[in-house]
């Protein structure tokens, strides 16, 4: 493409551009441009939060550059305070290695691998002194730091923030020193540790990334950005049928917008919601798993949900061993945990029996206090997405 048209193709999506001339002149350099992502290994998963600003990265492989993912083994320690209330857990470096490894792996279901560099910031991190920190710190100073909206906020609603936290900026924009990036990817929380990138490379006398930032994805909620910690995500490698009846619980607005950063696309004009939530479940699963488990996951949803056929559907068992006799909120509520390893809080069961949620081979029940006797064979559905079949 040339410089305009590739331009055009990367603006697609984005939040915010600095700047959108520097991104003109370093694509017209006609060399691979070191495009950086920084990515901290909190948790194992990659949910679809993530996958936002990786397809970017990829957009930009695309165009033939160079995707920098950096593992952020020492900043993960940390954890990035960026829109926190409160300061994350701290993780050890074995807990942070252990999580990068499956990290990758799901990275690279976007991800070209043959134009992938992976790094690691330990690598220069761990080789620093105490007297390397003292003078990195120097660059930068106290009230620069406290500008970031989410430090301000904690200050002045009188919450802590520890002193680790305020090196997480300093610590991200020198791994933009180390990699020589020409473009930095983040979210638009990402803003105020890109832009310290940019300076430490000036002073550095390199060449200013350009700050690339892409939307944050709501969770499932609409509410709150999708998160684990919220419990409001879909994960990548999870499987085909939860992610599909994730998909199907979010609300047509957010369907939507979900469409905008997760496809690239809008959602189908003129096509019912219910249907066009079904394609856009399809295309999710068929991208992290494979056309045939999309279009099974989706006959299968179609014979429990569309068709109510649950006695044909593939249930998971549920074993009622010591349980053939007993309250309802206590059978549902072990029903989540065996067969689909969910935490429901008793209150949330008894919320969901009262408004019909929950059903004995096609009978709703809405006394939480009933008691239930279960025969082998029958089928418990316990809300919209998730049934059982009695062992």
């Amino acid at each position: 493409m040339q410089p305009e048209e590739a331009l055009a193709f990367l603006k697609r999506g984005a939040a915010q551009i600095i700047s959108e001339d520097q991104l003109r002149d370093k694509i017209a350099l006609g060399r691979p441009l070191r495009v950086k992502l920084g990515v901290d290994p909190t948790t194992s998963d990659i949910h679809l939060g993530h996958t936002v600003v990786l397809r970017k990265l990829r957009q930009f492989q695309e165009l033939g550059h160079q995707a920098i993912l950096i593992i952020g083994d020492f900043t993960g320690m940390i954890g990035d305070p960026s829109g926190r209330s409160v300061t994350r857990p701290q993780l050890t470096h074995q807990e942070v290695i252990a999580n990068a490894a499956t990290y990758r792996e799901q990275a690279f279901k976007i991800l070209d691998p043959a134009r992938t560099e992976t790094v690691c910031n330990g690598d220069w991190f761990r080789a620093m002194s105490f007297e390397d920190v003292i003078r990195l710190n120097s660059r930068v100073t106290l009230q620069q730091l406290l500008q970031r909206e989410d430090f301000k906020a904690r200050i002045d609603k009188q919450q802590s923030i520890r002193a680790h936290e305020i090196q997480y900026p300093i610590m991200q924009g020198w791994d933009s020193v180390m990699v020589k990036a020409d473009v930095e990817l983040g979210g638009t929380d990402q803003l105020f540790n890109i832009l310290i990138g940019r300076d430490f490379q000036r002073e550095e006398g390199l060449p200013q990334q350009v700050v690339f930032l892409v939307p944050i994805l709501e969770g499932l909620d609409g509410s709150k950005k999708m998160s684990k910690s919220f419990g409001n995500f879909v994960a990548v490698n999870e499987s085909a049928s939860d992610m599909f009846g994730k998909l199907m619980s979010i609300s047509d607005e957010l369907m939507a917008r979900y469409y905008e950063l997760l496809l690239g696309r809008a959602a189908p004009a003129g096509m019912r919601p219910l249907n066009a939530k079904k394609q856009f479940a399809f295309e999710i699963v068929q991208t992290y798993h494979s056309a045939a488990v999309a279009q099974k996951t989706l006959d299968e949803w179609n014979t429990r949900f569309s068709n109510r056929d649950l006695e044909h559907a593939n249930l998971p068992a549920f074993s009622v061993s010591g349980l053939k006799q007993h309250d309802l909120v206590t059978l549902v509520w072990n029903a989540y945990r065996e067969a689909f390893d969910l935490e429901k809080s008793r209150s949330e069961v008894s919320r969901l029996i009262k408004q019909g949620s929950v059903e004995l081979d096609g009978q709703k029940i809405r006394d939480p206090k009933a008691v239930i006797k279960l025969k082998s064979g029958q089928i418990l559905r316990i809300d919209k997405r998730h049934a059982v079949r009695v062992a």
